[in-house]
């Protein structure tokens, strides 16, 4: 089995979709190359350049052989991988792991102390107590016990991750279980634009499970044009505003599709990682743009988890650009920060 195929369902369904109007018709010279990772698939589009020779056969190869190599890195499904083998490690017992993996567990362990807990990668155990991980094949329909969750969340925390900068070394002081699903692909993403980058490519789309990176313009010779999902589990694909980026990365995380009802309560497939149970507010949505798409990716996460009023706080402290639709009675309404105003124009 893939890859992360538990973050299609346990951790934030992505509702980014991308529109390039008129790229096949009067668009500049391009190709496309697609395929499958980390249990999803990815969408690249490259626009040719001058005194570049493209080899497109060579160059998806080279793409599927550094997504291979991510996924032996850091898959919670394959025995042998990096991270499995770090979570089957002995309380104290140091590790050293690949740059790759060190890379993201730093990205990972910044992003937990930004949002207070809100991301945490230890959370994956008590995802999959209430269903929504990869050992729930079917949809979740009752709540756990109270006992469990809290023996779940006693048995978790970002807090119990050490790192060792000097050696790329890291351990746990108590027996928690990783799981990257909420990063990963968003790793992937950069990954593969530096990959792109690397070979003499400035303009680029690249997209794996719905994580964005954009560089440079598009085939129309303008920035790339992104649209957002409305979220209505009824209208999938109908758009709720579109903005032109470049440069950027974008994600999206949102509870509107994925969810389980008991007793006339709604009960959301995210985790607060804090507190161990589904997260209830108002945020059917929130969108990042930022540099890295693995930062945007596991912003998005943690800001879905912290709700509208929380989110949006630690947005203008940081000056993050996102942009959310919140449930009111009358239907969705748009909040976003002062950073993502520029992007709307």
């Amino acid at each position: 089995m893939n890859l992360f195929i538990q973050y299609q369902r346990a951790a934030s369904l992505l509702f980014l979709f991308v529109f390039i109007a008129g790229c096949g018709d009067s668009g500049k010279e391009h190709f496309t190359l697609a395929g499958s990772t980390m249990g999803t698939t990815y969408h690249i589009t490259v626009l040719e350049r001058e005194g570049i020779k493209s080899n497109q056969q060579e160059l998806q190869q080279a793409i599927d052989q550094q997504l291979l190599l991510i996924n032996q890195q850091m898959s919670t499904y394959q025995d042998d991988s990096e991270l499995s083998k770090f979570n089957r490690a002995l309380v104290g017992e140091w590790v050293n792991v690949s740059a790759n993996l060190f890379d993201i567990l730093v990205m990972s362990m910044e992003l937990s102390w930004l949002t207070g807990g809100a991301f945490d990668i230890t959370v994956g155990p008590l995802v999959n107590l209430w269903g929504f991980g990869p050992d729930g094949l079917d949809m979740p329909s009752t709540v756990p016990d109270a006992g469990n969750i809290k023996a779940l969340l006693e048995q978790s925390g970002f807090q119990a991750i050490e790192l060792a900068l000097d050696d790329n070394s890291i351990r746990k002081t108590k027996p928690v279980i990783l799981d990257l699903s909420a990063i990963a692909k968003g790793y992937g993403v950069d990954k593969v634009a530096e990959l792109l980058l690397y070979a003499g490519y400035t303009d680029f789309m690249v997209e794996i499970g719905g994580e964005l990176r954009l560089a440079g313009n598009s085939p129309r010779g303008t920035p790339w044009r992104i649209a957002i999902e409305q979220p209505d589990a009824n209208a999938f694909g109908q758009s709720n505003k579109a903005v032109q980026v470049s440069g950027v990365s974008i994600a999206t995380s949102g509870d509107y599709r994925n969810y389980f009802e008991q007793d006339g309560k709604r009960y959301s497939h995210t985790i607060d990682p804090t507190t161990g149970y589904p997260t209830d507010h108002s945020l059917a949505s929130i969108t990042v743009i930022a540099d890295s798409s693995a930062y945007a990716d596991g912003l998005a996460t943690a800001l879905n988890v912290l709700g509208p009023e929380k989110a949006l706080q630690l947005a203008e402290q940081q000056g993050l650009a996102i942009y959310m639709l919140v449930k009111t009675e009358q239907g969705f309404a748009a909040q976003y920060s002062e950073a993502f105003k520029p992007y709307l124009q």
